[in-house]
């Protein structure tokens, strides 16, 4: 009988323990190193820094951006790495965090990136409206494991001028 008790016993502690952890979880703590992950990509690209622009991506990473619907962490990352490496550009991206939700170790993030492209003495600027889905990963760093995005402008273009109404 005593094996059996202790298994018991173990199994309890170890549920007290998961309910303990629960509790002492910090939303806000997640919510302002998620933030500090995605400033700290903005200055990894903005400083030509292809290996840290990657670092924030998980391996199982599947983004959704116009032109590559289902990319991966290889793929965006190549993406990226060919981007930065363009001579005669100086790229600049900041991020407009408009919310951010976390639920144990997910969180989902809406946001607003500006990139300005100066090439020469041309200067472009634009929007894009973007969803990221965080994970925490083993290491305890969250990291981006789905997003999407899209340029604002080019949506509000595409729009028509006058919504589409269906008859019953």
């Amino acid at each position: 009988m005593r094996p059996a008790r202790a298994g018991g016993l173990v199994g309890a502690s170890l549920l007290a323990l998961a309910a303990a952890s629960a509790a002492f979880a910090d939303p806000q703590a997640d919510k302002q190193a998620i933030a500090a992950r995605l400033y700290q990509w903005a200055a990894a690209f903005n400083a030509r820094d292809a290996a840290g622009t990657c670092d924030l991506f998980a391996p199982d990473l599947v983004s959704t951006v116009p032109g590559a619907v289902y990319a991966g962490r290889d793929a965006v990352c190549a993406r990226l790495a060919a981007l930065l490496a363009q001579p005669g550009t100086h790229l600049h991206y900041s991020p407009d965090i408009q919310e951010i939700i976390v639920s144990g170790d997910t969180a989902v993030v809406r946001l607003i990136w500006t990139l300005t492209l100066n090439t020469g003495a041309a200067r472009q600027t634009r929007q894009e409206a973007g969803m990221d889905v965080f994970q925490r990963q083993p290491d305890g760093r969250w990291s981006i494991v789905r997003f999407m995005a899209f340029d604002i402008d080019a949506v509000r273009d595409a729009a028509p001028s006058t919504p589409a109404v269906r008859s019953p």
